[in-house]
């Protein structure tokens, strides 16, 4: 009796293996797999390739941006930064807050990103938990 008990939680641990083995593999497939070229009518390759909004290409893709905002929202901040790209500032706020900026027209950011620029811009603000709570255009910098 005892034996069979032993092959048993053998087997059992060889099956949760090859499953998690399975998964693993999944993930890593997943994971070498790039960003989205598209998102509906949105050009992320463009959007990606428009470093500070230099090319001024950002600025034509509101519309289409626009049209997202209600489907972003909740999404984490990881999934923007994948999707749009590494953004052009980082924020980090009180109590855990985050904001990515993004520059949709070419500005003196486009010779040095520390300069301040009143340059046209997409926010989007994340919550404690890295949710995105709101999307936002403003010519300002964020507080």
């Amino acid at each position: 009796m005892e034996v069979n008990k032993r092959n048993a939680w053998l087997y059992g641990m060889q099956c949760r293996f090859k499953g998690g083995a399975a998964l693993f593999l999944w993930l890593a497939a997943m994971a070498c797999s790039g960003p989205p070229d598209r998102l509906d009518t949105l050009d992320l390759n463009q959007w990606r390739h428009d470093k500070r909004g230099c090319e001024g290409i950002r600025k034509n893709q509101m519309t289409d941006l626009d049209a997202l905002k209600q489907a972003l929202l909740g999404k984490t901040a990881n999934e923007i930064g994948v999707l749009f790209g590494k953004p052009d500032i980082h924020q980090i706020g009180g109590r855990g807050l985050k904001t990515y900026v993004y520059f949709l027209e070419p500005g003196p950011q486009c010779q040095d990103i520390k300069g301040k620029s009143e340059a046209l811009k997409v926010l989007f603000r994340f919550s404690a938990v890295g949710l995105l709570t709101e999307v936002n255009y403003q010519a300002t910098m964020p507080e």
